[in-house]
C-alpha cells in the first residue's frame, strides 16, 4: 500500500470540480486570483468529531469571510446525507460530496486507517488553506476538530 502524499506550503494545489451541497458544481479554479480557500477534509456528516469541526467553521465563518477566505468542506458523503448535515447545523458553507475520494487521494487525505484493531480505507482529516495564487499556504496533516474554525482563522492575515 502506498502512502498518500503529503502537501507542503508552496506546492501547487490539484485543481477539482466537486458537487456541492448548494446546488451547484463547485471548482478550485472558480477562486484563482480572487478568494483564498480553507479546503478541510472530513470522514463523515453527522458524526462527533466533524460536527465538531463544521460547527467550529460555522461559528467562525463571518470572521473568515471578512479576510476574503471561503470555506469547503469535502467528504465521500452523497449530496443527501450533506444537505440534511447542513439543515441540522445550519451549516454556511458549502459540502461537497466526493464519493468516488479522487480529489482526497490527491491531496493525501485518503489512506489506511484503523479502529478496533481492522484496518480499512478512508478519509484522513486534514485541511489546507490555498492562496488565491493557487499554491497550498498552509497544511494540516493532523487536524484536531474541536476549535479547527478558530485556529484557522488566527492565521489568516
Amino acid at each position: 500500500m502506498k502512502e498518500p502524499i503529503q502537501l507542503q506550503p508552496g506546492d501547487k494545489a490539484p485543481d477539482f470540480s466537486l458537487p456541492a451541497s448548494t446546488g451547484e458544481t463547485i471548482s478550485l479554479s472558480d477562486f484563482l486570483g480572487k478568494k483564498r480557500v480553507v479546503l478541510y477534509f472530513y470522514p463523515k456528516d453527522n458524526t462527533s468529531g466533524c460536527t465538531k469541526e463544521a460547527c467550529s467553521f460555522r461559528d467562525h465563518l463571518p470572521a473568515i469571510k471578512n479576510k476574503e477566505t471561503v470555506v469547503l468542506g469535502v467528504s465521500p458523503d452523497g449530496l443527501t446525507s450533506h444537505d440534511k448535515f447542513s439543515e441540522k447545523f445550519q451549516l454556511n458553507f458549502p459540502l461537497l460530496s466526493d464519493e468516488d475520494h479522487a480529489v482526497a487521494e490527491a491531496y493525501g487525505a485518503w489512506g489506511e486507517k484503523k479502529m478496533y484493531g481492522k484496518s480499512y480505507m478512508g478519509i484522513i482529516r486534514k485541511t489546507f488553506v490555498i492562496g488565491v495564487d493557487g499554491r497550498i499556504e498552509h497544511a494540516f496533516h493532523k487536524v484536531n476538530a474541536e476549535g479547527h474554525g478558530e485556529e484557522i482563522l488566527n492565521l489568516l492575515p
